[in-house]
């Protein structure tokens, strides 16, 4: 497998903190909702809920607005969403995928059409890009959390594929139905994880130019405002010169 992209988890950390804080419960509660009216309202029985939630409480989101969105999808409140996938190409066809909740298909599409298209790259069928990733669970520690080869061992011993460790953290794979089960392993072992969530991992990365990288950070900025879109994923990396002129 390629190695972890550090300048994608740089520019993920930095996502997080530049996102307005509304915009941000809003997508995560979102995600709670849906997660809630598909399974079981508990956590404890509902594994998707489950790591929706871990990821609320991962961005300091208070436990009363949790509780209210688990809430609302029992009350039968708010607009029925649904999930959809985008796939396309940035420019130099650099892979992205756009994953979203919504509850206007014909909106939602239009407007990831448009950005695809303001920032020189066009939206593809489905399966045109996600053929070139792995559809599995990662769950991510802090590189101060354990030395590497502890987190290897812990992660071997809870069913994990892969490992990958650098200065940036410790980052663990598994397959995408044995998260919940792997993560909870993993927790008894190595403690509380920075983030488990379900990810398109690349089989490759590509490096990119100056003018690809800003092309590409317009367009990512423009889906992730987006209050539909839920994630985005990408093929590229930035090489350190280039980085430092961003």
């Amino acid at each position: 497998m390629a190695g972890h992209s550090k300048w994608a988890n740089i520019q993920h950390r930095k996502g997080r903190q530049d996102a307005a804080r509304s915009k941000l419960f809003s997508k995560l509660s979102k995600e709670i909702t849906v997660a809630a009216k598909m399974g079981d309202p508990d956590p404890e029985k509902n594994p998707r809920l489950r790591l929706a939630v871990k990821a609320a409480k991962s961005q300091s989101m208070p436990k009363d607005v949790i509780d209210r969105a688990i809430k609302k999808s029992q009350a039968g409140e708010g607009d029925d969403y649904t999930e959809i996938r985008y796939e396309g190409y940035g420019p130099n066809g650099i892979a992205v995928i756009v994953e979203a909740l919504t509850d206007n298909l014909n909106r939602t599409a239009s407007n990831v059409r448009s950005y695809f298209t303001k920032c020189g790259g066009n939206l593809g069928q489905t399966g045109s890009v996600s053929h070139g990733f792995d559809r599995l669970g990662e769950i991510s520690y802090a590189a101060e959390a354990s030395d590497a080869d502890t987190v290897m061992m812990a992660a071997l011993e809870a069913g994990a594929e892969d490992v990958e460790s650098d200065d940036e953290g410790h980052f663990i794979y598994c397959a995408m139905e044995d998260l919940a089960e792997v993560s909870d392993a993993l927790e008894k072992e190595l403690g509380e994880s920075t983030e488990s969530k379900l990810v398109w991992k690349p089989h490759a990365r590509t490096e990119v130019d100056l003018e690809t990288a800003q092309k590409l950070m317009k367009l990512i900025d423009m889906l992730e405002e987006d209050d539909d879109v839920q994630t985005v994923t990408h093929n590229f990396d930035v090489p350190e010169d280039v980085a430092a002129q961003l």
